[in-house]
């Protein structure tokens, strides 16, 4: 049975041959080829099949049938959108930066590149304290020894000699140093230094443009330059500390001599001070730690760069520079007033030391001339003639309403005793702790009327504590324990309140937790009776937040900046509120009792005005303090020894209320008549607590000896007035065998400890134990 093969709609596919030849030649006179019925209906039905995937099948696929196209998501639109646009701005970008290179010129070394130094004002904008030049004395890189250029290179910038003048790992290394601190070498090239030093136009502003004009003259400077040439430009106006500007200014301001004869060790002790010349200039105590360490890690890189071998560095010893000889400038209160606003302005405000002295700044501080003046008097008019060199004192006096310094003494002379005795060197606060514990014990709800057991000795934490010459008082309220200075009384008000409210208080009126802690000091019950070291300023912040009803702020001593092309900065402080004007106005209460009839009589003012403050006394008479104010001024008046040992003072006894008290009262009396501060009252209290009883037993006054009294009469009696040598039977004013706290937190160069711990020059005077005398 023949077999017929049928078209999709059923017809036979046999026809005449002549038909099918007719079709095809019919096509190929078209230009096509014919096709069958039977292949002109599958491809029909396939063009049918398929016609609603041709949108998605993929562009470009070639011949035969294709399957759907996949659509593409939105992410990958997107991402794909955000390429392109970004090889756009990279295109601009590069574009831009060819622009700006072509069209930055290098511009012309300023003068011989000498900076302009500041100018420091007292207050009034007008007066001059002093101007500070700069110290500069070109060489050619012939005279710089090979070891000295090693160790730049090693310290600053290691590529020198292969980069083109710009690093982009600088700028990461910069950014690793800023979140870590232990970055060796800064963020910029020698040659951006050298550019930004040498030439003028740059600028020394922190800015975006700036910085851009930077590299762009650093990257010709770069090509154009030789890199000995940039290095010698480099060496001659890179500043090292101690006001000398260049690297032969450098080895005559530290070691005495021509650069040529540096040795390799102090070739790398100049080179580790570029990067932060402060510590260097003056190396002592914690500073001497970081120059040592950065020393260590400037030779460190020496020998990485092969500059020099390991056998040469283990034979290097650090080279101590010789002591700072400093310009007469400094003179006097002078150099004291100049590092303070210095060191604020680099601490506090952004500045670099190298900003300070190069850009013609004029600095306008908080000081008045006449209270600076009044200071100085009230300090040398009453300071016996005799006394110890090693005894320290300091004043500063604080405007509670805004935290500005406005005088301040600092001690006899900056070119003999550099560090100030007012930011600078440590002291136990003694008794002056009290009102700190008062206020937090307002804050957290007691009263003025609550109280306490007066009595003497009682036990703590199995250690006896005392009252000052063994006072005996029963229950007292919070107004005699503040009046009367009663240690035992305060000590149980610590216990009750919490110390660790009254170290969060303490920490609240500004000072640093580290000095808080420091030893297991906030944990120990004496806490109340100032077993810690504070700076003279700390206290003077303590009591301004009293006089300003609870509102602290940090003091300071700079009120204004402005560069050499007008640019200006002023500062000022905004305060934090510690407690409310109530808590204020109980504590001042209480510390108007002290001066009315307690411990601090040799503080009142001739004129009658209100006057509130506390005295402060530690064990042994190592340190004494009056803190005290009147509604518009405060001031703190210290006397310590630098290496805390009891005060001798010839015709006083070793008591804040009597020549610490007699200083205030002296500056007080002239500065309230130098501003014309009206004499104005403090606000009552939120109750009277009524006439105090005083003391069972009567104890030393604050009056002096050998001097007619400030205050009330000596009262008669058994005791001697002024402690001297060991008394018979329990000593009343030295602690026990077992110590009351903790030693207190050193400082630099030494601080107090429990018992009588010494402490160096500059950092010294804690001296004196747990204040177990709180007088």
């Amino acid at each position: 049975m023949s077999s017929k093969n049928r078209t999709p709609g059923g017809e036979s596919s046999t026809g005449s041959n002549k038909d099918v030849s007719s079709r095809n030649a019919s096509a190929a006179r078209l230009g096509g080829i014919a096709e069958s019925p039977r292949t002109a209906g599958a491809k029909a039905a396939a063009t049918s099949r398929t016609a609603a995937g041709v949108a998605g099948r993929a562009p470009g696929t070639a011949g035969g049938p294709r399957g759907p196209r996949k659509k593409r998501s939105r992410g990958a639109r997107y991402t794909r959108r955000a390429l392109f646009v970004l090889l756009g701005l990279i295109g601009l970008g590069v574009a831009g930066f060819a622009v700006a290179y072509l069209l930055t010129p290098v511009p012309s070394p300023s003068q011989a590149a000498v900076a302009q130094g500041p100018t420091y004002y007292y207050a009034d904008g007008k007066t001059v304290i002093a101007k500070t030049g700069t110290n500069r004395e070109a060489v050619p890189i012939s005279q710089v020894p090979k070891s000295v250029r090693d160790a730049v290179i090693a310290a600053e910038n290691r590529s020198f000699y292969s980069d083109p003048g710009v690093s982009v790992k600088g700028t990461g290394r910069a950014l690793w140093s800023t979140a870590t601190g232990k970055q060796l070498q800064g963020g910029s090239t020698i040659t951006q230094q050298m550019v930004r030093n040498y030439y003028g136009g740059i600028g020394q502003e922190r800015s975006v443009t700036r910085k851009l004009k930077e590299i762009m003259v650093s990257l010709k400077v770069g090509r154009e330059k030789s890199k000995d040439w940039i290095l010698e430009q480099y060496l001659n106006t890179i500043y090292f500390g101690r006001d000398a500007y260049g690297i032969q200014a450098a080895a005559h301001a530290y070691y005495n001599k021509d650069v040529r004869d540096l040795t390799p060790s102090e070739g790398a002790y100049l080179a580790a001070a570029i990067q932060q010349p402060t510590p260097f200039g003056d190396p002592s105590g914690a500073s001497l730690t970081y120059a040592k360490q950065r020393w260590q890690a400037v030779v460190g890189n020496m020998v990485r760069d092969h500059a020099v071998t390991p056998a040469q560095q283990a034979q290097m010893r650090f080279p101590e520079p010789r002591k700072q000889k400093l310009k007469n400038v400094y003179r006097g209160q002078n150099g004291y007033m100049i590092n303070v606003a210095r060191k604020e302005l680099i601490e506090r405000r952004g500045y670099t030391e190298d900003e300070i002295n190069r850009d013609g700044l004029k600095i306008v501080t908080t000081f008045d001339k006449n209270l600076m003046d009044a200071a100085k008097q009230a300090v040398n008019g009453n300071v016996p003639s005799g006394m110890s060199k090693k005894i320290r004192t300091a004043l500063v006096s604080v405007d509670p309403s805004t935290g500005q310094v406005l005088a301040f003494y600092g001690g006899r002379n900056y070119l003999d005793e550099m560090g100030s005795s007012v930011w600078y060197d440590w002291a136990q606060p003694g008794s002056g702790f009290k009102p700190i514990v008062l206020a937090a014990a307002l804050k957290a709800g007691y009263g003025l009327d609550t109280t306490e057991d007066g009595s003497s000795p009682q036990t703590f934490a199995g250690t006896p504590l005392h009252n000052d010459s063994d006072e005996q008082f029963g229950n007292i309220n919070l107004v005699t324990a503040t009046e009367h200075s009663v240690n035992t009384a305060y000590v149980n008000l610590g216990q009750q309140v919490g110390l660790d409210k009254v170290t969060k208080m303490a920490e609240a009126l500004g000072i640093p937790k580290s000095q808080l802690t420091a030893n297991g000091a906030n944990t120990a019950p004496s806490l109340p009776l100032g077993p810690i070291s504070v700076h003279p300023i700390e206290m003077a912040g303590v009591y301004s937040t009293f006089a300003a009803g609870g509102t602290h702020r940090t003091p300071y001593v700079v009120r204004s900046v402005e560069d050499n092309k007008g640019n200006s900065d002023e500062f000022s402080e905004k305060g934090d509120n510690v407690f409310s004007d109530q808590v204020a106005k109980d504590a001042t209460y209480a510390m108007q009792k002290v001066v009315q009839g307690g411990t601090g009589t040799g503080a009142q003012l001739d004129d009658g005005r209100d006057v509130a403050g506390k005295t402060g006394t530690t064990n042994g008479g190592a340190a004494i303090w009056f803190n005290g104010f009147v509604p518009q001024l405060q001031t703190t008046v210290a006397m310590f020894r630098s290496d805390g040992k009891p005060l001798n003072i010839p015709g006083y006894g070793s008591y804040g209320g009597q020549l610490p008290a007699q200083i205030w009262k002296s500056y007080m009396g002239d500065a309230v008549s130098i501003k014309n501060l009206e004499a104005k009252s403090f606000d009552p209290p939120s109750i009277d607590t009524g006439y105090d009883q005083g003391p069972v037993t009567n104890r030393p006054t604050d009056t002096p000896t050998t001097k007619p009294p400030s205050g009330r009469p000596t009262k008669p009696g058994g005791r001697p007035t002024v402690p001297g040598g060991q008394p018979t039977g329990r000593p009343t004013h030295r602690p026990t065998d077992k110590p009351t706290g903790g030693p207190t937190s050193p400082g630099p160069g030494g601080g107090g400890g429990t018992g009588g711990g010494g402490g160096g020059t500059g950092g010294g005077g804690g001296g004196g134990g747990t204040g177990d005398l709180g007088f």
